[in-house]
C-alpha cells in the first residue's frame, strides 16, 4: 500500500494524484511536486490516503512542502508572466498575426513559458516564437485553446450574477446540447441560454437528469392510469364508456324500450 495525495495547480482545475512521499499533508497546504521536465507548485486538496501499490508505480512524487522561498519565487514568476504577456501582445500586433493572447504561464522552475491563445484560423507564429525565446531565454510553447477555456481562464460573472462555473469550480467541461434546453421547456433564445463564451451554458446540464426522471415518472403514471381505466370499463359490464346503459342492458335493449 502507498499513500497518495491530490494536488491542484490552479483554481477549478483537475486534481492530480501524487505519491505523498511519506509527508503528512493537510488540505490547503502548498507543495512542490515533480512534473514533466521539472518542478511544479500546487495545493494539496485532500490528506494522503492509502491505495494499491500498483497504482503508485505511475505516480510522480511530492518533493517537499513549499516554504517562503518557494512562494516568493512563485510571486516572481507571476511578475514575469505579466511582462511576457505585454511583450507578446506587442509582437502579435507587430507581426499582424490573427490570434488573441489569453494568458502566459511560467513553470515553477522557469524552464518553460506557455502562451495560451485563441484563433479562428491556422497561425504561423514561428518568427514570434524565435523573438520570445531570444528575449526570455527559456523554452516557449504556444498553446491554442477554445472559447470555453478562454472564459475559464479570464473569469467573470454569468447571467445569474455569480462567478462563472467554469472558473469557480468546474474542473472538466461536460457536453451540453440544445436538447437539454428543450427538455427543460426553456425558451430557445441563444441570448438567454448562452454563456459569455458564446456556447450553451454549462448549467443546462445540472438539472437535466432530474427533468428526464420527472418526465419518465409522468409517462409511467399516465400509462398506469390508462391501463387501470381500461380494466375498469371491462369489469363494469357496460359498452366501454358511453354511459347510456345500466348494468345488464345492451344497446338493443335500450332501443326496444324507446320504441314501445
Amino acid at each position: 500500500m502507498a499513500k497518495v495525495v491530490g494536488v491542484r495547480f490552479k483554481k477549478a482545475c483537475k486534481v492530480y494524484d501524487f505519491d505523498s512521499n511519506g509527508l503528512e499533508l493537510k488540505p490547503g497546504e502548498m507543495v512542490i511536486v515533480e512534473v514533466e521536465r521539472g518542478l511544479g507548485l500546487g495545493m494539496a486538496v485532500y490528506t494522503p490516503r492509502e491505495v494499491e501499490a500498483t497504482v503508485n508505480r505511475q505516480l510522480k512524487k511530492v518533493v517537499r512542502k513549499a516554504d517562503t522561498v518557494d512562494l516568493e519565487r512563485n510571486g516572481f514568476n507571476t511578475e514575469r508572466e505579466n511582462e511576457a504577456f505585454r511583450i507578446c501582445r506587442e509582437k502579435i500586433v507587430q507581426y499582424k498575426l490573427p490570434m488573441k493572447l489569453i494568458r502566459v504561464e511560467y513553470l515553477f522552475d522557469s524552464s518553460k513559458a506557455i502562451f495560451y491563445f485563441t484563433s479562428e484560423t491556422r497561425v504561423d507564429f514561428r518568427e514570434l516564437v524565435k523573438d520570445l525565446a531570444a528575449g526570455f531565454h527559456t523554452r516557449i510553447e504556444m498553446r491554442q485553446i477554445g472559447v470555453r477555456d478562454e472564459a475559464k481562464m479570464i473569469g467573470g460573472l454569468g447571467p445569474c450574477g455569480r462567478e462563472l462555473c467554469c472558473s469557480g469550480f468546474l474542473s472538466d467541461f461536460e457536453p451540453v446540447t440544445i436538447k437539454m434546453a428543450k427538455e427543460q421547456n426553456l425558451a430557445l433564445n441563444p441570448v438567454k441560454i448562452s454563456g459569455i463564451c458564446g456556447r450553451l451554458m454549462c448549467c443546462l446540464s445540472y438539472e437535466h437528469g432530474m427533468y428526464k426522471e420527472e418526465k419518465k415518472a409522468k409517462r409511467d403514471k399516465e400509462k398506469s392510469d390508462r391501463e387501470k381505466g381500461g380494466k375498469g370499463g371491462g369489469e363494469s359490464g357496460g359498452c366501454g364508456g358511453c354511459g347510456g346503459h345500466g348494468q345488464g342492458q345492451g344497446h338493443g335493449a335500450g332501443t326496444t324500450q324507446e320504441g314501445v
